[in-house]
């Protein structure tokens, strides 16, 4: 099991409250059997307009090309709890996740995917979004262990559920690999079941 115990990345800030997972990503690209390649779907209609044409978006902005940290505000990930809107930012590249707060089944989503979605203060955030728009090369390091983020001189305290956080230090978020671990285990409690699985 993979134990997440810090994340270091440049990062891409997303300025604003409320975006939901329907802008995070539109229902229409949800059809695929897989969630691999819905990275290329993420903010789409922020992004382009209906001919195809870029807008302005921090997703298009070219310092922040390669981004894996995302700097968000105010209750993030809010709307329909799709898995998709966390996949698509994942597949994007996408590895930590920093804002003032989350819906709480996103949240839950990026934990089981092994992206860390923390909270910070409203000052904090701000501060943050400040230091990627006016250096983008910056690296910004999170720890979880410490809880806190640093970018430069700068460092800030960061807040996740203690569930979330001992899963992310011990590994246990990854439930398929703990559902591998146990292989031996679930065997012997199907074999002593009075019925049997297909």
């Amino acid at each position: 099991m993979e134990k997440i115990v810090a994340k270091t990345g440049r990062a891409v800030p997303v300025v604003g409250n409320d975006i939901d997972t329907d802008r995070i990503i539109p229902a229409r690209y949800m059809k695929s059997v897989t969630f691999s390649g819905l990275g290329a779907f993420a903010f789409y209609d922020e992004r382009f307009d209906e001919s195809g044409g870029e807008k302005q978006h921090a997703f298009n902005d070219s310092r922040f090309k390669g981004a894996t940290v995302l700097l968000a505000n105010k209750n993030f990930g809010c709307g329909s709890s799709r898995e998709h809107a966390p996949q698509a930012l994942m597949d994007y590249g996408i590895r930590a996740i920093v804002g003032e707060s989350f819906a709480e089944i996103f949240a839950g989503n990026c934990t089981a995917m092994g992206i860390p979605a923390v909270t910070v203060s409203a000052e904090a955030a701000a501060e943050l979004q400040k230091i990627a728009e006016n250096s983008p090369q910056t690296q910004f390091e999170l720890n979880l262990e410490a809880k806190q983020i640093s970018a430069g001189r700068y460092t800030a305290p960061v807040d996740l559920p203690e569930s979330y956080r001992k899963a992310f230090l011990d590994g246990s978020w990854d439930s398929t690999s703990l559902l591998l671990q146990a292989s031996d285990q679930i065997e012997s409690v199907e074999g002593a079941l009075h019925y049997r699985f297909a």
